[in-house]
Formats: structure tokens, sequence, C-alpha cells
């Protein structure tokens, strides 16, 4: 079983993995910078062939606002892993496990229902990756009981 401690920095990796596809999304909102949020689809929709564009005004639009949302989720759970989690270790790890559980069923189920599956096997690594350790509730940190 992991620490307090270790679930707190895992939250900060947690928060990285998902904010980071923020400014990929945001800058496909600029055409001469979009090929990054193009080439992310193109892998996410597996194979990598070119397909996908990310020329139409809604895609950049829909890019703008998931970009917006990535950002915010990863700021939101680097936050929480301070002053938030040393006041409510156990709330904290659940609150970010259920937003990613929710995200993940959602996202999966919808890749799945417009053709693209193969964005569902990378929700799994990503999952596995941002959730880490905090699967299951940790151990109180030997510093913390003697404080």
């Amino acid at each position: 079983m992991t620490s307090r401690s270790f679930h707190k920095f895992w939250l900060k990796i947690t928060a990285i993995v998902i904010a980071s596809f923020g400014p990929v999304f945001f800058l496909g909102t600029f055409e001469a910078l979009s090929e990054p949020a193009r080439w992310t689809m193109d892998l996410l929709s597996f194979p990598v062939d070119g397909a996908q564009s990310w020329d139409d005004p809604t895609t950049r639009f829909l890019g703008a606002l998931t970009g917006g949302f990535l950002l915010g989720w990863g700021v939101m759970i680097w936050v929480l892993s301070g002053a938030a989690h040393d006041a409510a270790p156990e709330a904290v790890r659940r609150a970010v496990l259920t937003g990613l559980l929710a995200w993940f069923v959602l996202d999966s189920a919808g890749s799945i229902t417009s053709g693209n599956g193969s964005n569902a096997l990378f929700n799994i690594a990503v999952l596995l990756l941002a959730v880490g350790p905090m699967w299951r509730p940790a151990r109180e940190d030997h510093s913390s009981r003697n404080a």
C-alpha cells in the first residue's frame, strides 16, 4: 500500500497527464499551429493514416473548448494536491478517481459509437497512468502520526 505523500505526489502526475492535452487542442485553433492537434486525433483514431482533419471551424471550436476543459481539470487536480489533500486525502483521492472513471466511461463510449474504438484502448493507458497508485486508499504517513 502506498503512502498519502506518494498519493499527493501522484496527483501532480495526474494533473500533468490531463492538462498536457489542453495546449495541444488549444493550439489547433490556429491554422498554422494545428498539426499537433490533427496528428493527436489521427493517432487516437488509429491507424495513423492522415484521415483526420482540423480544417473545419467547428472542429477548431471544439478544440478550444476541449483544450480549456482539459487544462482547467488538470489545474484543479494540481491545486487539490495541496492543502485540500492535506485536509482530506481520502476525499480528494475518491473525487479524482470518480472524475477519471466518469471521463473514461463517457469518452470511451463516445469513441466507440463514433467509429473510433481505438481511442478507447488509448484511454485505458491514460486511465492507468492517471490513476496510478490511487486505486487503493493510502496508508497514513509515519511522519504525520508523530506530528
